[in-house]
């Protein structure tokens, strides 16, 4: 698992960001609740994975791992997964 700044895609917006991160990974995980409807996720080859939280603070996001763990273990690519909380 890395970040946008850990591989030096910082600034890089949705579409194109999402075509690269397919290249090399088989999820994308996002706190962006928009994406499933800005972009055609059907057509890429990876996985999105949207953490909806109230916020992307850390003690926020950490309830949800469980959750991310567990759909990241059957994964599937071309899906589409909003994981919150109680889902």
């Amino acid at each position: 698992m890395r970040t946008v700044l850990e591989v030096g895609w910082s600034g890089i917006k949705n579409g194109k960001l999402l075509a690269l991160a397919a290249t090399e990974f088989d999820a994308f995980i996002t706190v962006d609740k928009n994406l499933p409807f800005q972009q055609n996720l059907a057509v890429l080859p990876i996985a999105i994975f949207v953490l909806d939280a109230v916020s992307n603070e850390l003690s926020v996001l950490l309830p949800l791992v469980p959750e991310l763990l567990k759909q990241l273990s059957s994964l599937q690519p071309r899906t589409y997964i909003r994981v919150a909380s109680g889902a």
